[in-house]
């Protein structure tokens, strides 16, 4: 499981991929704000390094992701999301109202946590299971709006 970020150096060059700045400034925004959609990554990396294009933020999250040092989720309505929390197939609680995620354990068992009754021949090694709800404060501010 990746969660963190110890030597950003090593560990993309242990992934196989050159270090580059990019590289290094993308692994380090997620690690610091997991769920973080990729146009505030961007932000963040062009306030680190300055100048850099979408097009190298959205590179640096794809060949991250294609090697296993981030996790991209994508829950329904919401941009796709990034975090450094891998291979240990946890599930994310998500609120209807204003998007916030939250990282839950896994259901029950080993991973995949849910065996499908019919496999239909795949051989599955990973489950994707998103709670929807509504998170404490929308739950809070909606209570106030009821109240008045």
């Amino acid at each position: 499981m990746t969660t963190e970020l110890g030597d950003p150096g090593a560990l993309l060059r242990s992934a196989g991929l050159r270090v580059t700045s990019p590289r290094l400034a993308v692994l380090a925004v997620v690690d610091n704000r997991p769920h973080i959609a990729a146009e505030d990554v961007a932000a963040q990396v062009r306030e680190r390094l300055g100048a850099v294009s979408t097009q190298t933020v959205y590179d640096a999250l794809r060949v991250c992701t294609e090697v296993g040092l981030m996790r991209r989720i994508e829950p329904a309505g919401s941009p796709a999301r990034y975090e450094r929390r891998t291979g240990d197939n946890h599930h994310h609680l998500v609120c209807r109202l204003c998007g916030q995620i939250e990282d839950v354990e896994c259901a029950i068992g080993h991973a995949p946590c849910l065996q499908p009754e019919r496999d239909h021949g795949f051989e599955i090694d990973e489950a994707e299971v998103n709670y929807w709800g509504i998170c404490p404060e929308c739950q809070a501010a909606r209570a106030l709006l009821v109240a008045d």
